[in-house]
């Protein structure tokens, strides 16, 4: 049978918490931090396009002002 709590005075000691009292911080902190690793981590918040490869440098345009000499 469950024992009687403790008188201290007037007053009784309060009953013990359950362990979900007890540890419902630590179990909602850890899903907690284990939802923000999967959002974090599963999620693309960058779309990334593809990009046409651009050359490194370009060359001039040969000029007209060649052909125009030949005349």
């Amino acid at each position: 049978m469950a024992k009687a709590p403790t008188v201290i005075g007037v007053l009784t000691e309060p009953t013990p918490p359950t362990w979900w009292q007890a540890n419902r911080h630590k179990v909602l902190a850890i899903a907690g931090l284990l939802i923000g690793l999967y959002l974090g981590t599963h999620q693309d918040g960058t779309h990334q396009t593809t990009q046409v490869p651009h050359p490194g440098h370009t060359r001039p345009a040969q000029s007209t002002s060649d052909t125009s000499r030949e005349r």
